[in-house]
C-alpha cells in the first residue's frame, strides 16, 4: 500500500486552493484526468482527497458509510445557516430527523402531489408573453419554491416573501464561492461578505418565524399523531411531545426551504439549456408529451410513460449535477485506492469529476440522453447526482417528480431559445449556479 496518492503541487499556506478558486470545474476535471481514482491536494492548511473511482465513492457512502461523517469545516458557515437539519446533522440526530421526516417524502404522498406540480408550473406560465426574454433560473427558483412550500410546509408564500427569499439567496450563495484567503485564514477572521451573509440568515429566520407562526394549531392531533402529513405538521406534532426544540424545526424548515427547491430548479435551468441547444431532442421531447398527454394535463400516469423525457434530466444532471461535489471526513483511518487516509483528511467525492470523465462515459461531453437506453455496463457511482447510501437525499423522487411534470406541462406551451452566444458561466457556491443567471426567449407554440 502506497503511503501517499498523487497530486499537484500547492503554494505554501494556499497550497491549491487558488488554482481551484479560479476554476473549480476545470481543476478537478484535469486532477482526475492527471492522477486517477485517488488524488491528495490541501486547500489551504485542510489535507484534501479527491476520489473518482466509482467504488471508492460507493464504500464512502454505502458499504462503510458508518466510518464517514459531516467534515468539521461545514459547522462553520454552513452551520449557522442550516444548523442541524437533514443536510448537517449526524448519528442519532440524523437518524430520529430522517425517521421522522420519512412519511412526509413516502412514495404513497407524492403520487398525490401531480396536480398540485402542474397547477403550480401553470401559475408560473400565465406570466409568459410569446418573445419575452425571461431569466429562467429565477423563474425555476420560483415555481420549485413554490412547490416545496405547498407540499412540505402546507402553506403559500406571497410575492413580498417570495421576493424576501430571492433576495437573500445571492449572499448567501456568495459566502460559499471558493477564496483561497477564506480556506487559509482561521474561521474567525472577518471577511467580505460576512457581514451581508449574517444578515440574510437573519432575513430567512424572520420568513421561516411567520410560516411556523401561521402553522401553529393547524398540525393535528400529537397524541394520536393524526393530522396533516406535511413535514412542518410532522415537525410540530413532535414539538407537542416533547421530541422537538423551537432550534430543530427552524434547521429543518430552512434545510427545506433552501435544499428542497434549489436543486430541482438547477436541473430545469441546465435542461432547458441543453434542449435549446438540441432542438432535434427538444422536438422529441415535445413529442412525447403530445403523445402521452396530448392537450390534457399531465399527471402521474403520465409521468411513468415519460421514458424519454427521463433520459434527458438524468442527462442534463449528469453533465451539470446541481450538486458539484460533496465532502466526507474519516471517523479513522481507512484504505481507499490502495492508500491509507487519515482520521483528519478531508475526502472531496465529486460528481462533476466522475460525470464527465471518459472512463466511465462515451463521449463524455456530449449531451446524448439515448446514452441511457444504450449504455448500461457502467459502474454504480458513476453517476451520483442524490448522493447515495443511508445519506441519500430525502427529496429525490419529489424533486425527479417535479422536474419531469414541470418541463412537460411547459413544453406544451412554450419553447425556449438560450439568447446568450457563448456558453453558461458556472458559479460554483454550494450548489453550480448559471452566473448571472440564464436569460432565454420564450416562443408559444
Amino acid at each position: 500500500m502506497s503511503s501517499s496518492p498523487p497530486g499537484p503541487k500547492g503554494e505554501p499556506l494556499f497550497g491549491s486552493s487558488r488554482r481551484y478558486a479560479r476554476d473549480p470545474f476545470r481543476f478537478l476535471s484535469a486532477c482526475e484526468q492527471a492522477y486517477g481514482d485517488v488524488v491528495q491536494f490541501d486547500m489551504g492548511p485542510i489535507e484534501t482527497y479527491l476520489l473518482t473511482d466509482p467504488e471508492d465513492i460507493e464504500q464512502v457512502l454505502v458499504s462503510e458509510a458508518g466510518k464517514f461523517a459531516k467534515p468539521e469545516f461545514q459547522d462553520d458557515a454552513l452551520g449557522d445557516l442550516l444548523g442541524k437539519g437533514l443536510l448537517m446533522s449526524d448519528g442519532q440526530t440524523w437518524r430520529d430527523q430522517r425517521q421522522l421526516a420519512n412519511p412526509a417524502f413516502a412514495m404513497g404522498r407524492l403520487t398525490d402531489f401531480a396536480d398540485d406540480i402542474v397547477t403550480h408550473s401553470d401559475e408560473l406560465l400565465v406570466g409568459w408573453q410569446d418573445g419575452d426574454v425571461v431569466n429562467v433560473e429565477q423563474e425555476m427558483t420560483d415555481v420549485t419554491l413554490a412547490v416545496i412550500v405547498d407540499l412540505m410546509l402546507d402553506t403559500d408564500l406571497s410575492d413580498d416573501r417570495v421576493g424576501t427569499i430571492r433576495e437573500a439567496l445571492e449572499p448567501l450563495g456568495a459566502r460559499f464561492e471558493p477564496d483561497p484567503v477564506r480556506f487559509a485564514a482561521p474561521e474567525w477572521v472577518p471577511m467580505p461578505g460576512d457581514s451581508e451573509y449574517g444578515q440574510a440568515i437573519d432575513t430567512m429566520e424572520g420568513v421561516i418565524d411567520g410560516i411556523v407562526e401561521e402553522r401553529r394549531g393547524s398540525e393535528g392531533d400529537p397524541e394520536t399523531d393524526e393530522g396533516p402529513d406535511d413535514l412542518l405538521s410532522v415537525l410540530l406534532r413532535a414539538q407537542a411531545r416533547g421530541e422537538q426544540t423551537d432550534r430543530q424545526i427552524r434547521d429543518e424548515v430552512m434545510t427545506m426551504l433552501l435544499a428542497g427547491h434549489d436543486t430541482t430548479a438547477l436541473t430545469l435551468t441546465y435542461t432547458w439549456y441543453l434542449l435549446s441547444q438540441h432542438p432535434e431532442m427538444r422536438r422529441r421531447v415535445q413529442a412525447e408529451v403530445a403523445e402521452v398527454v396530448g392537450d390534457g394535463r399531465p399527471g402521474m400516469a403520465s409521468v411513468r410513460e415519460f421514458d424519454y423525457i427521463d433520459r434527458v434530466i438524468k442527462e442534463a444532471m449528469r453533465l451539470y449535477p446541481p450538486v458539484y461535489t460533496m465532502f466526507r471526513e474519516p471517523t479513522e483511518p481507512v484504505e481507499l485506492g490502495g492508500y491509507r487516509v487519515p482520521e483528519d483528511g478531508t475526502l472531496m467525492l465529486s460528481q462533476w469529476a466522475v460525470h464527465r470523465s471518459g472512463r466511465f462515459w462515451d463521449r463524455p461531453d456530449e449531451f446524448d440522453p439515448d446514452r441511457w437506453a444504450r449504455d448500461r455496463d457502467r459502474p454504480n457511482f458513476a453517476y451520483f447526482p442524490f448522493g447515495g447510501g443511508p445519506r441519500h437525499c430525502i427529496g429525490k423522487h419529489l424533486a425527479k417528480l417535479e422536474a419531469k411534470l414541470i418541463l412537460a406541462r411547459t413544453s406544451q406551451r412554450y419553447e425556449l431559445e438560450y439568447t446568450r452566444e457563448s456558453e453558461p458561466d458556472l458559479w460554483p457556491t454550494l450548489t453550480m449556479h448559471p452566473r448571472d443567471g440564464m436569460p432565454m426567449r420564450v416562443h408559444e407554440r
